[in-house]
């Protein structure tokens, strides 16, 4: 039976012991553990070469993401959870009268220009393996 293990960051040691080559592995908890090169190698990927999953995962997560491949400055991606907020618009007043706006969960994009927008993925979005955490 195989199953997902979940995505967690890591910090790993390439290293030569009396078993083999392979990573000396401390997780962010603190746990540390050894790991076989091969295994390693099928388990983990390079956090600055993450897939679109990935990154969804990591934007999840409370992390901001971007693609090595934007030209933009500065822009990143985050997740904003449903929520809401007090009518601001005549439209939002009109459907909503005092209550508060209700939004679902959203990806929003900090832009080069400083300002937020809602994002939307590009099929080259989707399929690009240059996904990466901006710290």
């Amino acid at each position: 039976m195989q199953k997902y293990i979940g995505t967690k960051i890591i910090h790993a040691v390439r290293e030569e012991t009396e078993s083999g080559e392979g990573y000396a592995v401390e997780y962010e908890d603190g746990y540390r553990s050894w790991s076989p090169r091969e295994a390693f190698d099928n388990a983990y990927r390079d956090m600055n070469n993450m897939s679109f999953g990935h990154a969804i995962v990591m934007l999840k997560q409370g992390r901001k993401v971007a693609r090595a491949g934007w030209n933009g400055k500065g822009m990143y991606l985050y997740y904003v959870p449903a929520n809401s907020y007090p009518p601001t618009t005549l439209a939002a007043r009109e459907e909503f009268g005092g209550d508060m706006v209700p939004y679902g969960a959203y990806i929003a994009m900090k832009t080069t220009q400083g300002n937020v927008v809602p994002w939307l993925a590009s099929q080259t979005d989707v399929l690009a393996d240059d996904w990466q955490i901006v710290d």
